[in-house]
């Protein structure tokens, strides 16, 4: 059993401290604890429990602040587009490889690839083979209805790491094919090759009205139709190309100087001018497209409009062409008419 001596010596001490400190003791901490319950913070309000109890506050930590910390500021802004390109890739990037991480040795779609399974003709141009079907003792004889297609397609073959320069070859091949004329073996009436070199960049000019300057080609062009004698037709141009945009309309403006051209199909630029404009819309995945061409001094000039519906099966879309001057192909580059076709396409011009 605890001697009471010692258990006396020991309390009375405790007790007199008690009685000296006890109301400080009692009304303060009480206190100090009723207004750290207050603080609706959690890392303040565990700070004042620590200072109230008399432990000692915890060193700080590099520790990320809560989320609910973090400044709206700060969490919504969007990373700055890289290269000068917009957040939301455009029709023009898309199509030419502006992105910085786009294939550096891309080969891509270029001009509309399609099939016209029927492509009719008001005024069919016979004048060109009148030579050739006396020679064979034939009367003339081809279809207003044939089929046409076009293959195009283009390879960068050098860029810089930002892909706002790059070196571009590209090929074109659009032919008209007698399909339906079995009476002359279904022969293709013109086809016309037409290869390119040139260099692409994207100037990335605002231009006001939410039109952006996109695209600037300027390169060698070379259109023939791989023919000899009285069917010989080709010409050469120097070419350049401006591409501007505003969200899903796109506009191309194509100025060129044309030269080795007088002995196949003299005066070829009183009919094709010397530029074209095309303009493209694109609505709920439909694509219209409307060129215009000519020379105003002449009088003379064609329109082509065209229209793409949305994928059918594959890449497969619908498609309608329809075109209206002269220079629907080389062989009728003097030669006016009114054409409509219906078929299937794969791309347009963007």
């Amino acid at each position: 059993m605890t001697n009471p001596t010692y258990r006396l010596h020991v309390v009375l001490p405790i007790v007199a401290l008690l009685s000296v400190a006890g109301p400080a003791v009692a009304q303060t901490v009480p206190a100090a604890i009723a207004e750290c319950a207050a603080i609706a913070t959690d890392v303040e309000r565990l700070a004042c429990y620590d200072k109230a109890s008399g432990r000692a506050a915890a060193p700080s930590t590099p520790d990320k602040a809560p989320a609910s910390e973090t400044p709206p500021a700060l969490a919504e802004k969007p990373a700055p587009a890289a290269s000068g390109l917009r957040a939301t890739p455009s029709l023009i990037d898309a199509a030419w490889g502006f992105e910085p991480g786009s294939n550096r040795y891309a080969i891509d779609l270029y001009n509309q690839n399609y099939l016209l399974f029927a492509r009719y003709t008001d005024n069919l141009n016979t004048a060109p083979y009148a030579p050739l079907f006396a020679a064979a003792g034939q009367p003339e004889n081809l279809d207003d209805t044939e089929a046409k297609f076009q293959l195009s397609f283009k390879m960068r073959l050098w860029t810089t790491d930002d892909r706002r320069w790059g070196v571009w070859a590209a090929y074109t091949q659009q032919s008209q094919w007698q399909v339906y004329n079995g009476d002359t073996s279904r022969p293709f009436r013109e086809t016309n090759y037409m290869p390119e070199l040139f260099v692409s960049y994207r100037p990335g000019i605002d231009l006001g009205g939410g039109f952006q300057w996109n695209l600037l080609n300027v390169g060698y062009n070379h259109q023939s139709n791989g023919r000899t004698d009285v069917l010989s037709r080709s010409w050469d141009r120097i070419i350049a190309t401006f591409g501007f945009e505003r969200e899903n309309v796109a506009i191309l403006a194509k100025a060129w100087y044309a030269f080795n051209y007088k002995e196949d199909n003299p005066g070829i630029t009183d009919y094709y001018g010397y530029g074209s404009l095309t303009g493209i819309y694109k609505w709920r995945n439909h694509s219209f497209s409307l060129m215009a061409r000519g020379n105003i001094s002449k009088g003379k000039g064609a329109a082509e409009l065209t229209w793409m519906s949305p994928r059918l099966l594959g890449p497969l879309r619908a498609y309608v062409q329809g075109f209206a001057g002269y220079g629907e192909s080389l062989i009728d580059y003097n030669w006016n008419q009114n054409t409509i076709g219906f078929g299937v396409a794969i791309n347009d011009a963007l």
